[in-house]
């Protein structure tokens, strides 16, 4: 999966920073980077579906990013947060 663009809405950065302490810059880092991408749901668009990206960050975080993945390629950002140790073990593991 390629994504071609990341569109943030001025309050999923707040909450991202606020409530989960993760910057846009880490979120940018992995989506750029080689992330593990996984099917979530159908979006409610036809063709808007909702992905899970895992990944760690150059600082060595590992964290869970939800996205709309929109049809030309943009990512629209639901939420980030840092893995529990369960899901950065099963990370890990792959």
């Amino acid at each position: 999966m390629i994504i071609r663009e990341i569109i943030w809405l001025e309050e999923i950065k707040e909450k991202c920073a606020l409530k989960h302490n993760v910057t846009t810059d880490e979120v940018e880092g992995i989506l750029h980077g080689r992330p593990r991408f996984n099917f979530v749901e159908k979006g409610v668009q036809p063709g808007e579906d909702v992905y899970l990206a895992r990944g760690r960050t150059e600082a060595g975080r590992c964290l869970m990013i939800y996205f709309i993945l929109k049809k030309g390629g943009e990512a629209l950002i639901v939420s980030a947060r840092e893995m529990t140790r369960r899901e950065r073990r099963s990370y890990e593991k792959k």
